[in-house]
């Protein structure tokens, strides 16, 4: 799920030139353009997915023609209900993304819905009235549908409606996805409106199919252009760290032994593999319950919003990219981005961010409640141990794939025109009576492609 984030992304060379368009309705159009192009970039199938494990983290970058670079960090900051945070930024172009995903499974008979809940805020850091906060746009995202799950053909399908707003332009677009119908209708069709929220006004006009071309229409002068053709446009995958640099709980070497099992159609092993990953999820989970301790996300913190809050507007999301960064010096930024955890090759983690050694319950006494309390909350004044550097020893490791090969696998996140959009949690049939639980079962999962 976080690597796949970056699949409404796959264009971003769109966002370059938009924070210097001077006209306001413009750079708006331009937003929608690129919040449209980010759909048709699909996997060839549907696998039983790798759902995130709490505190995974996956980060990448792309390197653009004028010397430039964009930035990802993301991490899954809840399991129950699965929230996953994430951060784009291009510094040099005042570019700035902030996102939460929050995927709702809804079991409908013979079909299943992802109640795509959650926003990303884009801002232009170079504009708007506040410096301070730039000029942000408010995305949603269309709900996602799996129908033929329990017989018939599959197919899996966009629809209801999603709006890109900004407040400050006073402009809004209500953009509908729009599902086919028992009789007639078409797959991926999409139709929708910008206005001028203030007078109602409809400027601009869309339709088309979202994984195809999709036209605009000037209301005003009933002018219609080509605007976003999603087979002659070329994605922009991004560049990921090797896998002998990252940490046991970034996505491509956590998952790496399960998506080659997967590659080697192997169900036994990926079964097995996925198993074990779950398994020491709900150990540590224990383990924290048992000691008292409270989870908190490594990379992000809760947004400071409410009224006249600093990030006032953005309760959404809920989380935010915990790192303070300079508001308008990019040569800056782009330390202070890097410094929060590594993206580029080469990198090392800031052992400052690093998470604390977790004592042993049998080499930790437990603590004596002091004379003065009435009642012993289990409080311990003991100074913690400072971090130790996490030592990488997948190198000279036989059993693990080359980095190009693993890389190469989990980084193909999709092609165009064929299969679902993302993949669904593996619990939307968990309402159906007698099935077992919902992450794994006591049989061997089936990771299997679902035609069209």
């Amino acid at each position: 799920m976080l690597e796949r984030i970056t699949n409404f992304m796959c264009h971003p060379e769109m966002l370059l030139p938009i924070p210097k368009m001077d006209d306001p309705t413009d750079r708006f159009v331009s937003v929608v353009k690129f919040y449209l192009s980010g759909w048709h970039i699909r996997p060839p199938g549907v696998k039983k997915p790798l759902n995130p494990i709490l505190g995974e983290i996956f980060t990448c970058y792309w390197d653009f023609p004028d010397n430039t670079r964009a930035y990802y960090i993301s991490e899954q900051t809840s399991h129950h209900p699965p929230k996953s945070s994430y951060f784009y930024m291009v510094p040099e172009h005042h570019i700035r993304v902030d996102g939460c995903l929050k995927p709702k499974s809804k079991f409908l008979g013979n079909s299943a819905a992802s109640l795509m809940e959650g926003t990303a805020t884009l801002t232009f850091l170079n504009r708007g009235k506040d410096p301070q906060k730039g000029e942000r746009y408010f995305l949603t995202q269309p709900n996602m549908y799996a129908r033929g799950i329990l017989f018939g053909k599959m197919k899996y399908e966009l629809g209801d409606h999603s709006f890109v707003r900004c407040p400050e332009l006073g402009l809004i677009a209500d953009l509908e996805f729009k599902t086919k119908g028992w009789v007639g209708g078409t797959y991926n069709a999409i139709g929708g409106t910008i206005r001028n929220e203030k007078t109602g006004e409809a400027l601009y006009e869309f339709s088309g199919l979202w994984s195809d071309e999709m036209v605009i229409k000037n209301l005003k002068t009933g002018h219609k252009d080509a605007f976003f053709n999603a087979h002659r446009s070329k994605p922009s995958p991004p560049q990921v760290r090797p896998i002998e640099e990252q940490d046991e709980k970034e996505s491509q070497r956590l998952w790496r032994k399960t998506a080659q099992a997967v590659k080697d159609r192997n169900h036994e092993l990926a079964t097995d593999e996925k198993t074990r990953i779950e398994d020491a999820q709900r150990d540590e989970a224990a383990r924290r319950a048992q000691d008292g301790v409270e989870w908190h996300p490594r990379l992000f913190r809760r947004v400071r919003g409410g009224p006249g809050g600093s990030e006032e507007g953005e309760e959404d999301l809920e989380w935010i990219i915990n790192a303070r960064l300079d508001p308008t010096d990019p040569k800056k930024q782009i330390e202070q981005i890097l410094d929060i955890y590594p993206i580029t090759p080469g990198q090392t983690a800031n052992i400052a961010r690093s998470i604390p050694p977790r004592a042993s319950i049998s080499e930790a006494p437990p603590p004596q409640p002091k004379q003065d309390d009435l009642i012993d909350f289990g409080q311990d004044d003991t100074p913690a141990e400072l971090p130790k550097p996490i030592q990488h020893q997948l190198k000279d490791d036989p059993k693990v794939e080359s980095t190009g090969e693993i890389s190469g696998m989990l980084k193909s996140t999709g092609k165009a025109s064929e299969g679902p959009l993302i993949d669904f949690h593996n619990d939307l049939k968990k309402n159906v009576p007698d099935i077992r639980r919902s992450d794994t079962t006591g049989s061997n999962d089936v990771f299997v492609d679902a035609k069209e």
